[in-house]
């Protein structure tokens, strides 16, 4: 969206010429997937932990730090990630390359098998 919104201006301010560059809406891009994460992280987070519980199931035979270190870690973290790629994408990538809608909808399907993956993992043990 700011992709079609900035370069639309080009022609007014030349500075805006910028955008149209991949390096410059990457640098944007990172820029707003870390902002995104560090305002909305903590709650996602916390939110996480409330609506878990005890946290992610540790096993008993495995290292025997993980029993004390690991022990009420929130798992589905990574919807934290995914939500900071899409927002990141939305904004800055040009939304009429066929090829972003194909790696968005590939990334977020790995993400839901993610999710599933950690559901089973909380909702089994």
């Amino acid at each position: 969206m700011l992709y079609y919104l900035l370069t639309s201006f080009s022609s007014e301010v030349s500075a805006f010429n910028a955008f149209r560059y991949l390096t410059t809406r990457t640098g944007g891009a990172i820029l707003t997937a870390l902002l995104f994460i560090f305002v909305f992280g903590p709650r996602i987070i916390s939110l996480l932990k409330v609506k878990q519980g005890k946290g992610q199931p540790i096993r008993t035979d495995g290292p025997q730090r993980h029993i004390v270190e690991k022990q009420g870690t929130p798992t589905m973290g990574g919807l934290m990630i995914l939500s900071g790629v899409f927002v990141a994408t939305i904004l800055w990538a040009d939304l009429s390359n066929l090829y972003v809608w194909g790696v968005l909808f590939v990334t977020l399907g790995f993400g839901a098998i993610g999710f599933y993956d950690d559901y089973l993992k909380v909702t089994r043990a």
